[in-house]
């Protein structure tokens, strides 16, 4: 009867203290709902401002990165208190969670300050095509702990910041024009002077080719089976590749019509008799 009587009393202590607290949980659940709606409104407040403002790409995509999880993080904080928890206790709390987190989370740190390091040098912005990590592609977005990358193929390549701090990166569009170099091969009973002739000159039709620098074309190398020529251009970086190309087909059209042989390798095959 006495261990009977000691359940109803732990039971009616703890429906007490259930519907004490429940006020503060139906709060602090209307705090999050309303919370995170508040955070969704200022996130689209934030958008608008940068997009009526002409601001970096790079610093609007940082600091909407930024202020979203700072929002977050003050509305965990917010609803923790309100189910009681008291802010020296919470200090405490967040403090060794805080020390656990980063001990874990090295890694995430470290893309944090590589993403700032990125927004503060910016060796690129979005929009630029860079090379880095053995990844080409457009930037897309910088976010605080990443960046992501649109590669020729369409697809979404996503670099963690501190690599791409710590790392090598080429920018092609860091400055306005960009060089070519073009390799082709000519028999060795071509001729030379009339083969670079041919060259110079697709460069002169080319529009899209700069005329200073002046292009120049050489002899790189006698091969085992050819001449080759090496041929380098300059182009404004928005049509270098469509001068490429067209170089590439131009050189064997014009070859071809004046009759100076590219070599390529041939196997001959006897039967045996």
């Amino acid at each position: 009867m006495e261990e009977l009587k000691n359940f109803e009393q732990h039971l009616e202590k703890a429906i007490d203290w259930f519907w004490d607290f429940m006020p503060n949980l139906i709060l602090a659940i209307v705090i999050l709902i309303v919370g995170l709606w508040v955070i969704r409104f200022i996130n689209k407040l934030v958008r608008k401002f940068f997009e009526r403002k002409d601001y970096d790409l790079t610093l609007e995509s940082f600091l909407q990165s930024f202020i979203s999880i700072a929002l977050k993080v003050l509305l965990f904080t917010i609803v923790v208190t309100q189910l009681g928890v008291k802010s020296s206790s919470l200090v405490a709390m967040v403090g060794a969670a805080g020390l656990a987190i980063g001990l874990a989370l090295q890694g995430s740190l470290a893309n944090f300050a590589g993403g700032v390091l990125i927004l503060l040098f910016k060796p690129f912005k979005v929009g630029d095509f860079i090379s880095a990590q053995g990844i080409d592609g457009s930037v897309k977005q910088i976010t605080i702990f990443s960046t992501k990358l649109n590669t020729f193929g369409n697809q979404v390549a996503i670099i963690p910041n501190g690599q791409l701090s710590n790392g090598s990166i080429i920018n092609y569009n860091m400055e306005d024009t960009r060089r070519d170099k073009f390799d082709v091969g000519i028999g060795y009973g071509s001729n030379i002077k009339q083969s670079k002739e041919i060259l110079l000159q697709i460069c002169s039709d080319t529009e899209d080719i700069l005329k200073e620098p002046i292009p120049e074309v050489y002899v790189g190398e006698l091969g085992d089976n050819s001449v080759n020529l090496t041929l380098r251009f300059w182009a404004k970086n928005d049509v270098f590749w469509a001068a490429h190309f067209h170089v590439i087909e131009e050189t064997k059209l014009r070859f071809d019509q004046a009759g100076i042989e590219i070599p390529f390798p041939q196997r001959v095959v006897h039967e045996a008799d």
